[in-house]
């Protein structure tokens, strides 16, 4: 919705300025901080709809203040990281995170996230989603938000269970990284792929139990899911 708040989170004052300009100009009012502790103090104060934050600050580092929102709110986040490998540690630690990008960054992909991020949190089942989507011994239930492997439930992070419902409904068929960022995280590609890569990763790992389903690498086009049974 245009004109919620955002907060900015950065020491660097071009990466705030671009974010700023970007944002405001399709509509949302934007506020900054440029350290840990400013950060805290203008998100308690100001309640903003969504923080993008950056991973290396002075004073409070990022990895702690988003564990500091994380504990007391579930308002969204966006971290930001100027080393592709640090999205590993970001996605490994679950610290609550909702999406990742890394810097410098396209502000068209920052827009782009961020309208997809806030559209999320407001979205809800629509009425003729299937309560459940099966896949072998894989059970994806959307309204609940639940998957279960052979029964038992799989502790799967927000954008983990989009991704699985995604490789689920699309079975079978080969899937490029921009085409699961489009369907799975709702903006259209601008040049970042490794989140997707992380997540496959991860849920790979999480699936792991059952050799009946599998998150297949297709080389030169991106990743198909298949199940048997």
């Amino acid at each position: 919705m245009a004109g919620e708040l955002i907060l900015i989170v950065d020491d660097e004052p071009n990466i705030i300025e671009l974010g700023r300009l970007y944002l405001e100009n399709e509509g949302y009012r934007v506020e900054a901080a440029s350290d840990g502790l400013e950060a805290m103090e203008k998100f308690q104060a100001l309640n903003p709809a969504l923080v993008v934050l950056d991973l290396m600050l002075p004073e409070l580092d990022g990895w702690e203040v988003c564990k500091r929102i994380r504990a007391a709110s579930d308002t969204p986040i966006i971290m930001l990281t100027a080393r592709t490998d640090d999205i590993d540690k970001i996605v490994g630690l679950e610290l609550g995170a909702d999406d990742y990008m890394t810097k410098p960054y396209n502000p068209r992909e920052l827009v782009a996230r961020v309208k997809a991020v806030l559209r999320r949190g407001g979205a809800r089942p629509k009425p003729d989603t299937p309560p459940q989507l099966r896949a072998g011994p894989l059970v994806i239930d959307p309204a609940r938000r639940e998957a279960r492997l052979n029964g038992e439930l799989l502790n799967l992070r927000s954008k983990e269970f989009d991704l699985l419902q995604t490789f689920v409904e699309h079975q079978g068929l080969a899937l490029s990284r921009e085409k699961l960022l489009e369907l799975a995280w709702g903006f259209d590609f601008y040049g970042e792929t490794r989140t997707v890569d992380v997540h496959v990763a991860h849920l790979r790992d999480k699936l792991s139990a059952d050799p009946r389903v599998a998150i297949e690498t297709v080389w030169g086009v991106g990743y198909k899911f298949t199940a048997s049974g």
